[in-house]
C-alpha cells in the first residue's frame, strides 16, 4: 500500500511539473470507464432507489484556445432504478448509448482542471426489468427509444508525458424528456458517474 501511495504522489507531481497549455486545433481522445448510479424520477419529483452500473466509452476534445474546447463522443450507460410494487422488487435495467455535446472550460494556472456542460442525446439500446431476481424484457413500445439530457461534470488531468495523461472526473446527467410510453405519467432518468480515463493527444 505504501508503494502504491508513493507512486501516485510521484505521478501527480510529475504531471504538475510537465504541464502543457493547449493551443487552437489540438485534439485529445479519452477512452474511459467508470461506476455509475442512476434513479428514475416521476413528475412529482419522487424517485426510485438508485441502481449501480458500469459506464464506458470515449470522448474527444477539440481546443479553440487554451481555456475552451468542444467535447463529444460515445458513452454507454446503464440507467433506470429500483423500486417496490405490491410486495415485489423491480429493477429497470436500461442501456443507453449517449452522444454528449459539451462545452469544456479548462481552468487553473496549468489548465489541469476542467468543467464541462451541455446536452446529451441518447438512444435506448436494450431494456430489461428484474422482478424478484427474474429478468424479463420490457413490453414493446412501453419506453421511448430516444431521450435528451443535460450533462455537466468536473475533472482533473494528470499529465504523464506531453501526449498522454490520466483523467479523473465526475459526470452528472439530468433527463429532460419523458422515457415512459406505458402511461400518462412522466418519468426521467437522473444520475452520476465517477470515471478514470487515458488522455491521448493526437
Amino acid at each position: 500500500m505504501r508503494k502504491i501511495v508513493l507512486s501516485l504522489v510521484t505521478l501527480l507531481f510529475f504531471g504538475l511539473a510537465n504541464a502543457q497549455i493547449k493551443e487552437k486545433g489540438v485534439i485529445e481522445i479519452t477512452p474511459k470507464f467508470g461506476i455509475s448510479s442512476f434513479s428514475e424520477y416521476n413528475e412529482d419529483e419522487d424517485s426510485t432507489k438508485s441502481n449501480s452500473g458500469v459506464e464506458f466509452g470515449a470522448t474527444a476534445d477539440y481546443y479553440f484556445n487554451n481555456r475552451w474546447s468542444l467535447r463529444s463522443g460515445l458513452i454507454f450507460d446503464k440507467m433506470g432504478g429500483i423500486y417496490n410494487y405490491e410486495g415485489d422488487r423491480y429493477e429497470d435495467k436500461l442501456n443507453y448509448l449517449s452522444v454528449p455535446i459539451n462545452a469544456n472550460w479548462h481552468f487553473g494556472s496549468t489548465r489541469k482542471w476542467n468543467l464541462n456542460f451541455g446536452l446529451s442525446p441518447a438512444v435506448l439500446l436494450k431494456s430489461r426489468i428484474n422482478i424478484n431476481g427474474g429478468i424479463e424484457n420490457f413490453p414493446e413500445n412501453s419506453l421511448e427509444t430516444f431521450q435528451l439530457g443535460f450533462t455537466f461534470g468536473i475533472g482533473y488531468k494528470i499529465e504523464v508525458t506531453k501526449r498522454f495523461g490520466i483523467l479523473i472526473d465526475a459526470q452528472f446527467f439530468e433527463g429532460l424528456t419523458n422515457i415512459n410510453n406505458a402511461s400518462p405519467e412522466r418519468f426521467t432518468n437522473s444520475g452520476s458517474s465517477f470515471n478514470l480515463g487515458g488522455v491521448i493527444q493526437l
